[in-house]
């Protein structure tokens, strides 16, 4: 199976979206939605969109693998953003104008500082060696996750440098009906994108851990592959969503035989999110963990299988296995 693609940059929508001067259901205080449709998108079609891979986009935070200090290092997404003076201009011209590739930016005066550790994203736009603003204003990037960043603290609680791993939600290579959770080399992950889920992130769609106990996970972009997805129209999507069991999920990412990445959101068909009992809560999770990678005086193998009623809540035993090993951080705990 080759390769899926990164995520370096906005995604587009698959169909042509319009603006209703609604309140949006996405975002507190947005006096407006971003509707689908019943078009498909000019970039959807011209990335083939028809023999792309259709994956469950997954609700968290986006993070990037990649070298740091000479060894893989888990970075987590910060976009470079405006000052108010340029904010204030950029809203204004789009008032005005409405499109905004035609705004000027000054990049060295127009834009808050970042950590000098900050990198941009890969995809983005360059002018004469700067990197440039997207349609929203901001620059994507990222900036390496360290230990002791209590700012970071929840997606440090996923890596250990020192064994070079990190803490990885994805199907059972064996059994697609399994979900595994397992300790994976950083390096195995290098230049991959992954998103971050659980407790502490983004209202804790998924009902991971809790107050006491928080539980977070990373998951490779596109390791949910969606199986017998209908047919690309805007009603048998809809339909999808509402009446199938592995509909139940934030929206669908489609990776482009190009690299080019193609979502859409259940907020873009008017439909809800979060919503109880998601797709991903309703799969059995096996817990497979080759001690021999972490501690030398351990070889233990930890494989415990559970069934959806008790999926989520009761992993934390295996946390409290690995802090007895001191393997992870105090922020698992």
């Amino acid at each position: 199976m080759r390769r899926l693609g990164s995520v370096q940059r906005k995604m587009p929508c698959v169909f042509v979206t319009e603006v209703k001067e609604e309140p949006s259901g996405k975002r507190e205080q947005q006096p407006f939605k971003v509707l689908a449709t019943e078009t498909l998108s000019h970039k959807a079609l011209d990335a083939d969109i028809y023999s792309a891979i259709p994956t469950e986009k997954v609700d968290g935070t986006c993070c990037y693998i990649t070298t740091y200090k000479g060894q893989p290092y888990l970075w987590a997404r910060l976009d470079r953003k405006p000052n108010k003076l340029a904010e204030k201009r950029f809203k204004n011209f789009l008032h005005s104008k409405q499109n905004s590739k035609e705004f000027f930016w000054n990049v060295e005066e127009d834009f808050k500082p970042v950590p000098e550790c900050w990198i941009p994203a890969k995809e983005i736009e360059q002018l004469n060696g700067n990197p440039m603003p997207d349609e929203n204003g901001h620059i994507p990037g990222w900036v390496p996750v360290e230990k002791n960043n209590k700012q970071y603290c929840w997606h440090s609680s996923v890596v250990n440098y020192e064994f070079e791993i990190a803490l990885v939600l994805k199907h059972h290579p064996d059994d697609p009906g399994l979900l595994e959770i397992s300790a994976v080399p950083l390096s195995d992950l290098l230049e991959q994108t992954l998103e971050l889920i659980g407790t502490n992130i983004n209202g804790n769609p998924y009902g991971l851990g809790s107050k006491k106990h928080p539980l977070h996970l990373l998951i490779p972009h596109g390791a949910f592959q969606i199986r017998n997805l209908p047919t690309l129209k805007h009603n048998d999507l809809l339909s999808w969503f509402e009446g199938c069991r592995e509909g139940k999920i934030e929206g669908i990412v489609w990776h482009c035989n190009d690299g080019c990445l193609i979502k859409v959101h259940r907020h873009h068909l008017g439909l809800c999110w979060p919503i109880p009992d998601t797709y991903m809560n309703s799969k059995p999770v096996v817990i497979n963990m080759n001690l021999n990678k972490l501690s030398r005086k351990t070889s233990v193998w930890f494989q415990i299988l559970f069934s959806p009623p008790c999926l989520w809540p009761h992993i934390m035993c295996f946390y409290t296995l690995l802090s007895n090993l001191q393997s992870f951080s105090p922020y698992s705990l």
